[in-house]
């Protein structure tokens, strides 16, 4: 999961090699928390939310099919 979450992130950003995926576990869930350059935020974020909604249905929907729960948290990077 978390090579997808990589890979959807650079193809979406100006500076692909500020993208980094961390992962945890948090109470049976596998926790993908995802760090993009500050002016690359809008661009993962989108309008209204509306591509960071896609991208964690993404993730989540090719989690499933291998029995897995994963989550998605966009972090900003002060």
């Amino acid at each position: 999961m978390k090579e997808l979450l990589t890979y959807i992130a650079q193809n979406l950003v100006e500076h692909p090699e500020q993208v980094s995926v961390s992962q945890f576990e948090d109470e049976g869930e596998t926790v993908l928390e995802l760090r993009v350059a500050p002016e690359d935020m809008g661009k993962v974020i989108g309008r209204q939310g509306r591509i960071a909604k896609e991208i964690r249905t993404l993730v989540r929907s090719v989690a499933q099919r291998c029995g897995k729960r994963v989550s998605v948290e966009i972090v900003d990077v002060d």
